[in-house]
């Protein structure tokens, strides 16, 4: 079936391979894009897709949205300001954008006269806080964040809320209680729930994807509150180590794009996606600095990364995705390796601008007493 489709924030990394996607696949899409100067340096990208219409304009504006969503289907919104440490400082910022952006589109949605028969709405695995872990005598636990004192100690390892012993971790599901850390986190909470609710009260299908971190190709190389790879590549570009914080054995979920497409296309076209929550990710965990030396090992740059012991307020140890559901329920199943997706990410970054910006986001958190 054709549809006529609205992604918001369609001109960013993620939602512009969305966008890719949907038009090979025949159907009509309309972006609306703010073009953020922090992500986009004041230009339109390059990799624009010309068979999209584009409005340029704010998703906290409804007039601005009604015309986006004239004779729309399907709504993926995917516009939000990303950035957990940064999230700290600006809070306005990121309430008004995220919370009141995605209030606003709902608002526009359900008093206005459209015919929405599904949304798609991007979470984060932010969401979670600290993934799960399992201890030898009690079981699957759920620590909070690690304390300074901790910290200070440089006792990185999360322990047992209940017996104090060291924790292994474990995949993380949808099960798993949400403890928001950051004021980022928070705030793609907000966004899932209000947009599962609000398509739970119209009898809208609507469906929250909770994507862990995401890389590929598009992801700014100039923006340094983004994701970690993107922000290691243009150190390492810039013949610049790569900064770890901890002890770099901290682990993450990378996930690349393409398999990100693939989880929005599948929940987008099943009815077993409806008013449920996924988490999107490959499914095994990877450490910082395992990132670090593939990236400086792919650009064929002599630099070593900087482990500084130092740490983050806020910052995780593990957190890695349990992908049962969603392979079970929409058929997901991921496809890029992550050797392969960075050689396609160093191939892309190679020729991409990458203003190294490390310095002044990690002067701003020292500012801040947050690192």
């Amino acid at each position: 079936m054709k549809y006529k489709i609205l992604v918001t924030g369609g001109c960013g990394f993620i939602a512009s391979h969305i966008v890719d996607e949907l038009i090979s696949q025949n159907h009509d899409v309309v972006v609306l894009d703010v073009l953020e100067p922090q992500v986009h340096q004041d230009k339109k990208p390059s990799y624009l897709n010309p068979k999209a219409q584009y409005i340029y304009g704010d998703v906290r504006n409804s007039e601005v949205l009604k015309k986006a969503l004239d004779g729309v289907d399907v709504v993926f919104h995917e516009a939000a300001a990303v950035g957990v440490g940064q999230s700290m400082y600006q809070i306005e910022k990121y309430v008004s954008i995220n919370t009141l952006g995605t209030a606003v589109l709902l608002d526009t949605i359900v008093n206005g006269k459209f015919n929405i028969k599904k949304m798609i709405v991007a979470a984060s695995m932010s969401s979670y806080g600290e993934g799960a872990y399992e201890c030898a005598d009690c079981g699957k636990v759920y620590p909070s964040l690690r304390t300074d004192e901790q910290m200070k100690k440089n006792q990185w390892e999360q322990v047992c809320p209940v017996c104090k012993k060291t924790v292994k971790p474990v995949p993380t599901s949808e099960s798993k209680p949400l403890e928001s850390n950051s004021i980022y986190a928070q705030t793609k909470r907000h966004q899932e729930e209000m947009v599962l609710l609000t398509g739970k009260t119209y009898g809208i299908p609507a469906s929250a994807l909770r994507y862990f971190n995401v890389y590929g190709p598009r992801q700014s190389l100039s923006n340094p509150y983004t994701g970690v790879c993107a922000i290691f590549s243009s150190r390492i570009k810039n013949n610049n180590s790569p900064v770890i914080y901890e002890d770099g054995m901290q682990t993450r979920d990378f996930v690349n794009i393409k398999d990100i497409v693939q989880a929005n296309i599948l929940a987008m076209n099943s009815s077993s996606a409806d008013y449920e929550s996924f988490n999107v990710g490959s499914g095994k965990p990877s450490s910082i600095l395992e990132i670090a030396d593939l990236l400086i090992k792919g650009y064929s740059k002599n630099v070593k990364p900087e482990i500084t012991k130092q740490f983050r307020k806020g910052d995780i140890r593990h957190c890695y995705a349990d992908i049962s559901k969603i392979k079970t329920k929409l058929g997901y199943k991921p496809s890029v390796s992550l050797e392969q997706g960075m050689k396609e990410l160093i191939s892309w970054g190679e020729k991409a601008e990458a203003v190294d910006m490390f310095e002044k986001a990690a002067r701003e958190l020292r500012d801040k007493n947050l690192a």
